[in-house]
């Protein structure tokens, strides 16, 4: 094919004009040249295509597609299916890409052919772009992922060990097995990299290559209940492929409780997924000083079950962080009785406290 890019660079966009500046420029100013840069808005009623389209006036690398609004993995397919290159970089609209980050993924994988996907380690910013000093991921979630192929495909049987936005794959793979399926959204990735790892080895570049944004709008806060049945979901189709047998999902259009059940996953594990993933989304907000969002997710969290399977410990951490969120934003009282909610939850938290004081001093 005559100019035939080395990659494509995807990013699908959709009402992200805060950040969209900033995360297109990250992308232009790569050392790496040789690669086209494919823009798809699926729906944006702000000034996301207007930035879009001023940056593509200024560079032909640029393509910006329009669709209907749609589900996140459908419009991630509408970007990947029009790659030229022989990679495919996923790029979010809400991140920062370093500038060596094209420049050394593709020279890892001209110098690994068996590879099928790398990523690599990331730093994580706030929504003004600062630097985290104390990052606090969620459960089974990790700054710097696993690096080899063995800790890789060991750890994707019970978490995404790749960091999406920081990706790079080859499009042969992607085509291979499909694309991203739509039900699993907004795991979609986390379900494509089981699916690829089947057929290719995975890798992760030890150095960070992106800036990785906290912030109240990000799919992974907004749609967190989803992500965390999805990713149950993943695994148990997973599980099915390695057994031998047909994949159950594959035409199935969206995950719920009810089809986590038929795959043999319990209410049980259902909700303590989502309660380890909500608090652990939480204590992130937090970290990124985000405390009224982090108040409100907790408030939905405790909303959205009756929680009835999830272990009492796993339950005195959920009121005592929104003890500590009620205190942030100045809900003094109500923090005192989410506090001593969850002393009568499990009494032995009433300790933490005292232990916080004695170390202060020294003393433990």
């Amino acid at each position: 094919m005559v100019n035939r890019p080395v990659i494509s660079v995807v990013m699908v966009v959709c009402n992200v004009d805060r950040f969209l500046a900033e995360s297109i420029e990250s992308i232009l100013g790569q050392t790496f040249h040789e690669f086209e840069f494919i823009i798809v808005d699926f729906g944006s009623i702000d000034k996301s295509k207007e930035i879009i389209s001023s940056y593509a006036a200024k560079d032909s690398r640029i393509k910006l597609h329009e669709i209907p609004h749609c589900g996140l993995a459908e419009a991630r397919n509408a970007g990947c299916v029009l790659a030229r290159g022989q990679y495919i970089a996923i790029m979010d609209a809400d991140d920062v890409s370093l500038p060596e980050r094209l420049l050394w993924e593709v020279e890892f994988m001209e110098k690994h052919p068996k590879v099928g996907v790398v990523g690599g380690a990331v730093e994580w910013i706030d929504s003004l772009g600062k630097s985290l000093a104390n990052p606090m991921p969620p459960p089974g979630v990790t700054l710097n992922p696993p690096v080899g192929n063995r800790e890789i495909q060991s750890g994707l049987v019970k978490c995404n060990t790749l960091w999406q936005p920081s990706v790079l794959m080859r499009t042969e793979a992607f085509v291979l097995v499909g694309g991203y399926r739509g039900a699993f959204a907004p795991a979609e990735d986390y379900d494509l990299w089981l699916r690829i790892s089947e057929h290719f080895e995975m890798a992760n570049l030890k150095q960070v290559v992106l800036k990785y944004r906290i912030h109240p709008r990000q799919v992974s806060v907004r749609k967190h209940k989803q992500q965390s049945l999805s990713s149950l979901a993943a695994v148990a189709s997973a599980a099915s492929r390695r057994n031998g047998r047909l994949d159950p999902l594959d035409s199935v259009d969206d995950v719920t409780p009810a089809v986590l059940v038929g795959l043999g996953v319990s209410e049980a594990q259902q909700q303590s997924a989502l309660a380890i993933g909500y608090t652990g989304w939480i204590r992130s907000m937090c970290g990124a000083g985000e405390w009224s969002a982090a108040l409100n997710a907790a408030t939905e969290m405790l909303k959205s079950s009756d929680w009835k399977y999830v272990e009492r410990r796993v339950l005195a951490d959920m009121r005592i962080e929104m003890a500590h969120l009620y205190w942030k934003n100045n809900r003094h009282f109500r923090s005192i009785l989410t506090a001593g909610h969850a002393v009568m939850t499990r009494p032995i938290v009433a300790g933490r406290p005292l232990r916080q004081l004695l170390r202060r001093f020294g003393l433990v």
